[in-house]
């Protein structure tokens, strides 16, 4: 049997995207980008989000693609942003069909079908890509949000990449593989954090550097201090679109913090039973309780 320490080696090592998975990433989003720049007048193309930042969990399931918008396309800003999403829709139905297409707030989603196992591995597949259409204001980007009273939304990718960047270095490589695990724990316990991004906006403030060298410590500590720390408002880092906070209204705050809460007393419980001489009851409050069936057992 591992210990703990071993067990979480491999857990950081299983939440980073295998060779397998890079590929099927790169072959899909390549082909979903040609064949939008046949449909649209596309500027620029470009991966953004968690996968480009690297703090992307598995399995492997909405990454971004943003979609800079060309001169000829400039008409469509004048119209609802809703337009916009369903012209891309439309045009990615086409090419994949209705089944595995949907529009969201921000974007529209391919979904290629792929299912996972009992541990939650897809056999090296994608899952699914969100794309993002946008168009270029002064130094950055707005992209439609029909969840807005404008109907449309400020934001700069790049900053957000270079903050992830900046953090990585300075919590000695492993604020990425911290923000992972927390993302993992939000996946197995029904996502009561939303969107998952705000786990990553709050470390950037909450994990202090350096690392403390104990991932078991680390995690306790900051599904806690997610809890005391939900109810405020997380503004974008980029200081252009509103607040990443906005998605969750008290109801949902009150019951994430329940959640967050539970998954740090589990911590707890767990590093007890380890101090204890219980290792495999350790595991076993970690899978089971904190990050589910990703994390091993052996």
């Amino acid at each position: 049997m591992i210990t703990v320490a071993e067990a979480f080696k491999k857990f950081r090592s299983r939440l980073e995207l295998s060779d397998r998975e890079q590929d099927d990433a790169s072959r899909r989003h390549n082909e979903i980008r040609d064949f939008l720049k046949t449909m649209f007048d596309v500027e620029n193309d470009f991966l953004t989000g968690s996968y480009k930042r690297w703090t992307k969990t598995k399995p492997l399931k909405d990454v971004d693609i943003f979609c800079v918008l060309g001169q000829k396309e400039r008409h469509r800003r004048d119209k609802p942003p809703g337009d916009l999403l369903k012209a891309f829709e439309d045009a990615l139905v086409e090419k994949y069909g209705r089944d595995k297409v949907s529009r969201q707030r921000r974007s529209v989603t391919v979904d290629f079908g792929v299912t996972t196992n009992e541990d939650e591995d897809t056999g090296g597949k994608v899952m699914s890509f969100d794309v993002v259409p946008a168009f270029t204001k002064n130094n950055h980007y707005e992209i439609p949000d029909t969840s807005t009273t404008s109907g449309w939304t400020e934001t700069n990718p790049q900053v957000h990449h270079d903050l992830a960047v900046e953090a990585q270095k300075k919590y000695d490589g492993e604020w990425k593989g911290i923000v992972r695990m927390t993302k993992k724990w939000n996946a197995n316990q029904g996502k009561p954090v939303k969107p998952s991004f705000l786990i990553e906006v709050m470390a950037l403030e909450l994990l202090h550097p350096p690392f403390g060298g104990d991932y078991r410590f680390e995690i306790k500590a900051f599904l806690a201090s997610l809890a005391d720390r939900l109810d405020e408002t997380w503004a974008d880092p980029a200081r252009l679109g509103p607040p990443v906070s906005d998605a969750m209204d008290q109801v949902a705050r009150d019951a994430a913090k329940i959640k967050l809460r539970q998954g740090s007393d589990a911590a707890a419980k767990a590093i007890q039973l380890e101090r204890q001489g219980k290792n495999g009851e350790a595991l076993r409050v970690w899978r089971t309780e904190v990050f589910g069936p990703m994390f091993p057992l052996s």
